[in-house]
């Protein structure tokens, strides 16, 4: 089969970070993504310089999907705290298995040693604490910061499920965000109290 002409930077970044996640970052070479989206690897040094050029700009095109997902989530489910619960349960399905989530890890190592995506993980982080903020708006005795909490706690509960990873990853995070929401807030009429 002919190589393509010209693909898109946006899917060749879209098929390096595939990579990156599906074998870890160590993975990422101008060959293994010329192998997989068809275009040279001579073509891919002039698009992206260097293999850290390369690995940024596919964690940053990765930050912009989670960006535009986390919007689309925030303009979606309902403004409550099961509407907060539901934003995280939702993003916690593009974790996959246990091999995906511990492979993300390894990404997360890149995202932390480059100071751009540390920005990006930052601003990140303001828009959801911000989205899920919002869901607790105008209700009695929710804290100040709550979505920052809401936030932290949904990473632990990703952390703990990963080293007893029985389960779907959404539900444990639903149970577990359902929990948090009724120790914040007890006797909120609506909330669900999960036993166990």
């Amino acid at each position: 089969m002919p190589r393509p002409k010209s693909l898109p930077d946006a899917q060749v970044l879209d098929v390096a970070h595939r990579l990156i996640q599906d074998y870890g970052p160590q993975a990422l070479t101008f060959e293994s993504v010329a192998k997989a989206c068809g275009l040279s690897a001579s073509t891919l040094v002039q698009r992206f310089g260097t293999k850290a050029g390369l690995m940024q700009s596919a964690l940053l095109r990765a930050w912009d999907k989670l960006d535009e997902r986390t919007a689309e989530l925030a303009a979606t489910v309902p403004r409550s705290p099961d509407g907060a619960v539901r934003l995280l349960a939702e993003l916690s399905k593009s974790y996959g298995g246990i091999e995906s989530y511990a492979e993300g890890l390894l990404v997360l190592r890149e995202d932390l040693r480059d100071p751009a995506l540390r920005a990006r993980g930052t601003r990140w982080k303001a828009a959801l604490s911000a989205a899920l903020e919002d869901r607790f708006a105008g209700i009695a005795g929710a804290p100040e910061g709550i979505g920052l909490m809401m936030a932290a706690q949904w990473q632990g509960a990703l952390l703990w499920w990963g080293f007893d990873p029985r389960g779907d990853l959404a539900a444990f995070v639903e149970e577990n965000l359902e929990r948090f929401v009724s120790a914040v807030l007890p006797g909120r009429p609506g909330t669900s109290h999960v036993a166990g």
